[in-house]
C-alpha cells in the first residue's frame, strides 16, 4: 500500500512506515502529511506488534516540503491547518498502542525531527544529522510540534537546537539522550530489525501498559494506564506467560 509519498508494508509481525521522496531527502507534502495518520492505523489492522519509521534511500526525512510553501502555509490561517496535519501526524505515532521504532540515516530535519521525537525509541547510523532550522525560515511552531522535542532532549537543548539552527551528529544527539544506539550504515538495518523482531515477539498487551504508563507520567492519564495494566492478568497471554515459564519454553503470545 502506498499512499502520498509513504510506503506502508508489513514483514511478518513488523510493520514498516517509510517516507519516500527521496529526491528531496523524503520532504513532505501536505497530502503525505495528512495520511501518516491513516497509514499508521492501517498497519495496526494488518496486525503491527511494532513499527519501524524510516526514509527511502540516504535520509529519514527533511521535513515539511517548503515548496508548498507559498499555498500550504501563506498565512496564519492556513499554516493552522497545515500544522495540524503535522500534529495528527505526531499524535499517531506517539499513541500508537505498540512501540515505534524511527530508523534514521542521512537528513532529520524540521518535521522529520518531530516524527523521529514521536517514535519511542530512535537508532541511527553515522551519516545522520539533525536539525531543526525554523529560524532559519522565520516561522514558528505549535505547541503540540514542540511536546515530544522536549521530552526527548529537555527545555535547555531544545531551545539551544531551536535558536542556534545547529545541525548535529548523531553522537551528539546520543550525548543528548535522543539517539538510543548509534551504528554504521552497513548494521543499521539488521540492528533495528533484530530488536523489532525482538520486541514483536513479546507480549503485545504489556507493551501497550508500558507505553501508556510511561505517558502517564507527563500528561496525568493515569486511569487508561491503571485500567491497561489490569487487564494484562485476566489475559490468555498471562496465562501462557506464566505457563511458558513453568514449561520451561518461548511463550506463543497472542495478543489477548
Amino acid at each position: 500500500m502506498t499512499q502520498s509519498m509513504i510506503k506502508v508494508l508489513m514483514n511478518g509481525a513488523v510493520g514498516r512506515l517509510i517516507f519516500s521522496n527521496p529526491q528531496k531527502h523524503n520532504a513532505l507534502t501536505q497530502n503525505a502529511w495528512q495520511s501518516i495518520s491513516k497509514d499508521v492505523g492501517h498497519l495496526l489492522n494488518e496486525g503491527a506488534r511494532v513499527i519501524i519509521v524510516s526514509g527511502d534511500g540516504k535520509s529519514f526525512c527533511a521535513g515539511a516540503d517548503i515548496s508548498e510553501f507559498d499555498v500550504v502555509r501563506k498565512n496564519a490561517q492556513t499554516a493552522r491547518v497545515y500544522e495540524q496535519s503535522n500534529i495528527d501526524a505526531f499524535a499517531a505515532i506517539r499513541s500508537a498502542p505498540v512501540p515505534t521504532l524511527a530508523m534514521i540515516r542521512g537528513n532529520c530535519l524540521g518535521g522529520g525531527f518531530g516524527l523521529a521525537a514521536a517514535c519511542d525509541l530512535r537508532l541511527a547510523d553515522t551519516s545522520a544529522k539533525f536539525s531543526v532550522p525554523a529560524a532559519r525560515l522565520g516561522l514558528g511552531y505549535p505547541v503540540d510540534a514542540m511536546a515530544d522535542i522536549v521530552h526527548s532532549i529537555g527545555v535547555q537543548n531544545t531551545k539551544k537546537l531551536l535558536f542556534s539552527v545547529d545541525r548535529l551528529s548523531a553522537e551528539q544527539m546520543t550525548d543528548l539522550g535522543f539517539i538510543l544506539e548509534v551504528y554504521s550504515p552497513e548494521e543499521l538495518d539488521t540492528q533495528v530489525m533484530m530488536l523489532a523482531n525482538q520486541i514483536a515477539n513479546l507480549a503485545p498487551l504489556t507493551h501497550q501498559a508500558t507505553k501508556a504508563a510511561i505517558a502517564a507520567i507527563f500528561d496525568g492519564t493515569r486511569d487508561i494506564a491503571a485500567q491497561l495494566s489490569d487487564e494484562t492478568f485476566t489475559s490468555n497471554d498471562y496465562l501462557e506467560g506464566r505457563t511458558a515459564f513453568r514449561e520451561k519454553r518461548t511463550a506463543r503470545f497472542k495478543g489477548n
